[in-house]
């Protein structure tokens, strides 16, 4: 591929560039000499072949004098298949430039560990002869326990008559937990239980109707109740007709499901739980199964501030998005106690680490920031993102190769995918290869990254930002990025910039993907951002749509925003209508919003509202006792986007004055709403109807009667 070393050094800067002097094309092989060379030099190293990152490893293990791994690690970055291979790879230089400076930033801080303990012990799940045939490839590794599972079919099979392990049977109703902590329960209810059966084989022979076979169960839609075989097993007394079901449950390490469909139908199962329908599912299974004995550990992928948490207020439900979108089920609401002598009251959610895949779905749809991915942070992604195009940026690369568009892909199959392309490119003449204006960025999962960072990315001079999906995705990642993309797109779109700046690029083969990658750019900033991404989502938000505005070919007073299919997946920005006629100024919308985003004001009956911080949870409209509030999903931009900063008054009212002492003691429409539920009661009938209009001091003297006072309305 043509590589331009003075290029890249110009790129790059001299520091940067300092090794780039000589261009090295057949590396990993011809040339490693060079490489022992530089692992000498104790210098950092940044080789530009992942495929043969072994080898290099290898290398430098052999070499004299070269210092180790943990000395100086050795960074590799893929500049081949994602455009030296490419039919554009005369046009890649700024795109190698940005990939090498991406590689040479340092690695994500570490965060704390999630760890699990696995003893060995599994539990095969299925029947006979399958289970059997897998109990047999790993008895001499793990403590393996068979469960003969009778939901779909019939007993059939055959069991080794040496009972080497624990047979069960029955019906599995629910596998819950993680690897080191599984709990499985079933129901019993086949007459023989397999715990207690010798294998004696004598119940098969007596049975007139041959309802017993070789996995020691009774099939009961062929047995005619002769009970020949109660009478031959009395001693060992594993057969019972009489016997009620039997709800048993045990605890395993690991789990194998063998059934036609998996028992847990989670798009994201959890750890030490294998599912394998046919036999090359199960030998793959078998392999890591053998290997899922001992300590181990993973991150801890989140980060989670309860406080700004839109989830409930005062047992009330707003966001419930992050709960949606998990498809590990890793997520679930918390009803706690919180000091309260009564009933529970919600308080925020609950993420079990050990389920937690590191998805980071559940950060992309949060509308507050509550949830944010720990490892990258989104300050962390940020600084690889601004690496990327500002080095791009530098390079040349609009002119040479046109504005960058950025793939953000899986380092799974979303990076195997990339490199099938690069490779079929150089073979293929209908195959283009990765354009030269594309930047690939590898995540963990694509649903990681939301749109603070899209936003950001354009800002920062992205032309496009796309995200590679193959088979990986679960459905509710899909629903939500969407969800996220098109309030993205509608605010771009809503300030005059031109084009589809956000796309899900839906891809399981190199020619789907290779049209993909061939669209033209949208329209970009004239001068790209300079701030920082914050760890916070809302104040990268504000950085990035303040520096669109300031480049933005119109300006409206309003974008209204989509609402999604999915609201949950769709909630941003937005105002909080009142109707007036309803509103009794009773405040529990402010006590029940967890953005202070509405307020009271100390001085004068009003509420108040700061449109920026609002989230469009909803607890305010849900806590609402007069149903007063509703929600408007936009982005309010009047006076250049200063005025959604600032308090402006939503409702506003004159108090109500006792009829009697003219004190202020509550509102029009709450005193109207008082004698409308207690009008016809009879205390507040003829003269006490006046009750209803007073201070509740002088509704006790009313009661009481008092002839001196004198009424307001009588002067």
């Amino acid at each position: 591929m043509p590589l331009d070393g003075p290029g890249l050094i110009k790129a790059l800067g001299p520091e940067a560039g300092a090794g780039l002097e000589t261009v090295h094309t057949l590396l990993c092989r011809r040339q490693a000499g060079a490489f022992q060379r530089a692992a000498k030099s104790g210098e950092d190293l940044l080789v530009a072949c992942t495929q043969e990152s072994r080898l290099f490893l290898e290398l430098n293990e052999q070499t004299e004098g070269a210092a180790g791994l943990a000395e100086r690690p050795i960074r590799f970055v893929n500049v081949r298949e994602t455009g030296g291979w490419s039919k554009d790879a005369n046009a890649a230089t700024p795109k190698i430039a940005a990939l090498i400076a991406l590689a040479q930033l340092p690695d994500a801080e570490p965060v704390t560990t999630v760890g699990y303990r696995s003893g060995g012990r599994v539990l095969v799940i299925g029947g006979a002869d399958r289970a059997g045939h897998a109990a047999r490839m790993l008895a001499d590794k793990l403590d393996v326990s068979l469960l003969l599972n009778q939901a779909d079919a019939a007993p059939g099979g055959t069991l080794a008559q040496p009972r080497t392990m624990a047979v069960h049977a029955g019906v599995v109703t629910s596998i819950s937990g993680w690897l080191g902590a599984f709990e499985v329960n079933w129901t019993q209810r086949n007459p023989i239980d397999p715990d207690l059966c010798t294998r004696c084989n004598a119940c098969i022979e007596v049975c007139p109707e041959g309802a017993i076979d070789f996995s020691y169960q009774i099939d009961l839609s062929r047995c005619r109740s002769h009970r020949d075989c109660v009478r031959v097993c009395e001693a060992a007394g594993a057969i019972d007709f009489e016997r009620a079901p039997r709800a048993l449950s045990e605890h395993f390490d690991l789990v194998l499901d063998l059934g036609a469909t998996p028992i847990l139908t989670l798009h994201q199962p959890p750890q030490g739980y294998f599912h394998a329908a046919d036999e090359r599912a199960l030998m793959a299974a078998v392999l890591q199964l053998r290997e899922s004995v001992g300590e181990f550990e993973k991150p801890k992928f989140f980060q989670y501030k309860q406080k700004i948490c839109a989830h409930s207020r005062n047992e009330k439900i707003g966001c419930t998005a992050c709960i949606d979108v998990c498809s590990a089920r890793a997520i679930r609401s918390d009803a706690s106690m919180k000091g309260k002598a009564g009933g529970a009251t919600l308080a925020g959610i609950i993420v079990e680490p050990h389920l937690c895949v590191g998805c980071g779905a559940c950060t992309t749809v949060c509308p507050s920031g509550a949830i944010s991915y720990a490892t990258p942070g989104p300050h962390e992604q940020g600084r690889r993102i601004r690496a990327l195009l500002s080095t791009y940026q530098r390079a040349g690369g609009n002119a040479v190769a046109g504005p960058a568009a950025l793939l953000v892909h899986s380092r799974g199959a979303g990076a195997q995918l990339i490199g099938d392309l690069g490779r079929a490119a150089r073979t293929d003449a209908a195959v283009r290869g990765v354009p030269a204006r594309v930047l690939p960025l590898d995540v963990w999962h694509t649903a990681s990254t939301g749109i603070d960072l899209w936003l950001a990315a354009i800002a920062f001079g992205a032309s496009q930002v796309w995200v590679l999906m193959t088979a990986e995705e679960a459905p509710e990642y899909r629903a939500a990025v969407a969800a996220q993309m098109r309030l993205a797109q509608a605010i771009l779109s809503g300030l005059g910039w031109l084009g589809v700046h956000l796309r899900i690029v839906e891809a399981t083969d190199v020619r789907t993907l290779d049209a993909a990658l061939q669209a033209e750019p949208a329209a970009t900033v004239k001068h790209p951002a300079g701030f920082t991404v914050q760890a916070d989502k809302r104040a990268t938000l504000d950085l990035a749509i303040e520096h669109l505005l300031l480049q933005a070919s119109r300006v409206p007073d309003a974008i209204a925003l989509p609402v999604s299919a999915s609201p949950a997946f769709g909630r941003l920005f937005g105002s909080v209508n009142v109707d007036p006629d309803r509103c009794t100024m009773c405040l529990s919308c402010v006590s029940a919003c967890p953005e202070a985003a509405l307020a009271d004001n100390p001085d004068k009956l009003q509420l108040r509202f700061i449109e920026k911080n609002c989230v469009q949870c909803g607890l305010c409209a849900s806590t609402c006792p007069e149903a007063a509030i509703t929600l408007e999903p936009r982005l309010w931009l009047a006076d250049a986007g200063k005025a959604r900063k600032q308090l402006r008054v939503l409702s506003e009212v004159e108090p109500y004055r006792c009829i009697r002492c003219a004190k202020p003691f509550s509102t029009p429409n709450a005193v109207a709403l008082m004698i409308a539920k207690l009008g016809a009661h009879p205390m507040f009938q003829g003269a006490g109807a006046d009750r209803l209009k007073m201070c509740g001091d002088c509704r006790v003297i009313d009661m009481h009667g008092n002839p001196n006072e004198v009424r307001i309305t009588d002067v």
